[in-house]
């Protein structure tokens, strides 16, 4: 359930924008100012025109209270009248009243003005503070957690809470002021009146909080649906094909319509209560207003009270229901807003399991051997046991020799090659680079001493040159054309439309699989690290890009260390060492041909892949 301190973390934000906030501050008190001032000039303009008020001889004494201030300004009114006569002194009001209100307004857009940068700014830093946290949590986090879900917090939820939460600064900066001014004029006009009002506020408080509450509760459970239902579409595109081709279209089109349809009935629900409580707002400030003018009513009967003051009063109390009504829908919105804060402040706050050392050291080179000394590895299910994957894992790979892995699907391939750039920690054990263990290495310079391609190759919509030297600065055409031609991808490129500069479309999907492939191994050669992990890099190729996208590994591995991940056993013969893993354990280890001469599991997946 989401709790205050997420819009508190939210408008901990404001403290980058001090001038803003300062400016918009000022603005709004002189609009409140000029607004209010304003409508004091209804008093004698009432007074002029009716003649309600019978003028004393003589001046009476200014004072600070409302019938010795009324006293002395019906005064001096009616002596300019008695000097310029009716007319010429209700124009004077007149030209008043439009002065004050054409200042009101101009103040009231100046405030606006500066607000804007205000919220803006704070859905920026938002979203850049939760986009760097994206980038730097554990692989581990993306495997748990759907794609779907988080772009649907990047994108609705931040909406969310840019219209429920930030712009609900105007409510929080500006109305309370209102009510603060309009308060304290209703109390210094009549006392007896404004306790009246106080009696009934408690039960406007009661019934606002009720619906706030079932407000919030509504939202958490829509935004957890929207999330699902943004999942699903995420699964739908990434599987397509398959979809077509076991021919499930009406039932994930069923799936989505029973999944919309719960998230729209929860909003349905959302929007019933919060356009609930600005009606209720008005509905309790006319009940409030009844008693207000029986009395009033009663005190000017009486002669406790000026018709012209009581007039006045009503107005500025009619005029406090608005501000009154805008801190409500503020109120809800916020309990709207509040679920998908939590939503966000749910991927800032997640752990950062891979945690860099105070004082790491920063790994200059690679000289000698990679260790992994009785490493262990285990996940945690999503019911929170532990599912082991590695078990007591002992290796030395030194340096400029090439380690194949190989075994069954599941065996823990990919996890022994990932621990060791720190995409995940062991759990037991440790791993070791020139004796150092990666714990106490920089993260950075740990990455640094490795290039990886693997079987899903990465492009990002740009062109094919910035994907060759992506993650590097500085590099010149000419070296990125020299990596293409290491990886055999020059003369597919020079092919292209428009050569290096042509955009490779969302993920590369203009180019062929081993088109990407290649471009992946010329990214590894231009990053010209000393150690390879290759992650089963040409399973999914046809024979022909297969042979093509080997050409240019080899290459790639000439007097560079090498870990190669292999599910075909032909493109690892000449590997130096061979490790079989089963279960997480390694069975088996040596060449390729005492592997083969041996009756074991290399044997089997050998003779497996020749029958095929």
């Amino acid at each position: 359930m989401p709790k205050p301190r997420h819009i508190l973390r939210v408008y901990k934000y404001l403290r980058f924008f001090k001038k803003e906030i300062v400016l918009n501050l000022l603005f709004n008190l002189l609009h409140i100012f000029f607004n209010l001032f304003s409508f004091v000039l209804i008093i004698p303009f009432i007074e002029l025109l009716f003649g309600l008020t019978v003028v004393p001889d003589e001046c009476p004494e200014l004072g600070f209270d409302q019938h010795s201030l009324t006293a002395w300004a019906t005064w001096q009114l009616y002596r300019l009248r008695d000097l310029y006569g009716l007319w010429r002194c209700l124009l004077a009001v007149v030209v008043a009243y439009m002065s004050c209100s054409f200042l009101s307004n101009l103040f009231r857009y100046m405030a606006m003005r500066f607000q804007s940068p205000i919220r803006n700014g704070i859905i920026e830093r938002l979203r850049n503070d939760i986009y760097h946290r994206i980038t730097i949590l554990p692989v581990s986090y993306f495997t748990a957690g759907r794609r779907g879900d988080i772009m649907s917090r990047m994108s609705n939820d931040l909406a969310d809470v840019e219209w429920s939460v930030v712009c609900s600064l105007d409510a929080f900066i500006k109305s309370p002021i209102n009510i603060v001014v309009f308060c304290a004029t209703l109390i210094f006009v009549s006392p007896k009146l404004f306790g009246l009002f106080l009696l009934i506020l408690p039960v406007t408080i009661f019934f606002m909080g009720r619906i706030g509450r079932s407000l919030k509760k509504n939202s958490v459970r829509g935004q957890q649906r929207l999330g699902g239902l943004f999942a699903h579409l995420e699964e739908t595109l990434d599987g397509i094909r398959t979809v077509k081709a076991y021919a499930r279209e009406k039932e994930q089109t069923a799936a989505f319509n029973e999944r919309n349809r719960r998230y729209t009935r929860s909003m349905l629900n959302v929007a019933s209560r919060r356009e609930l409580s600005s009606p209720l707002s008005e509905v309790l400030g006319t009940v409030a207003l009844v008693p207000i003018l029986i009395v009033g009513g009663l005190l000017v009967t009486g002669g406790e009270m000026q018709s012209s003051v009581f007039i006045f009063f009503v107005i500025i109390f009619i005029r406090l229901i608005p501000p009154v009504q805008t801190i409500v829908r503020a109120y809800s919105n916020i309990q709207k807003g509040s679920a998908s804060a939590a939503r966000l402040f749910e991927i800032i706050d997640a752990d950062e399991e891979i945690v860099e050392q105070p004082g790491a050291t920063v790994l200059n080179g690679f000289n000698t051997a990679i260790e992994y000394r009785d490493v262990s590895f285990s996940y945690r299910s999503s019911e929170g046991a532990l599912v082991p994957v590695l078990n007591h894992v002992n290796l030395r790979i030194d340096k400029g020799r090439m380690v194949a892995i190989v075994g069954p699907s599941g065996a823990g391939k990919t996890t022994l090659a990932d621990l060791m750039p720190r995409f995940y920690d062991c759990t037991e054990g440790d791993i070791l680079i020139d004796g150092l263990p990666i714990r106490q290495a920089n993260i950075n310079s740990l990455r640094a001493l490795m290039g990886i391609v693997s079987q899903s190759c990465v492009l990002f919509n740009d062109t094919v040159a910035n994907n060759i030297a992506f993650g590097l600065e500085g590099c010149s055409p000419e070296q990125v054309r020299l990596a293409a031609r290491v990886a055999f991808a020059d003369g597919f490129i020079e092919a292209l439309p428009d050569g290096y500069d042509t955009v490779v479309g969302d993920r590369g999907v203009t180019l062929s699989g081993g088109q990407r492939q290649r471009i992946s191994i010329a990214r590894a050669v231009l990053r010209n690290p000393p150690i390879l992990i290759l992650d089963e890099a040409t399973s999914a190729l046809d024979a022909e890009s297969e042979r093509e996208v080997q050409q240019a590994l080899e290459g790639l591995m000439k007097g560079r260390t090498a870990v190669v991940i292999a599910h075909r056993l032909s493109t690892i013969r000449q590997a130096d060492e061979i490790l079989v893993l089963e279960k997480g354990e390694i069975v088996e280890r040596g060449t390729h041909s005492e592997l083969a001469e041996a009756d074991g599991l290399y044997r089997k997946l050998l003779d497996m892949q020749t029958f095929a």
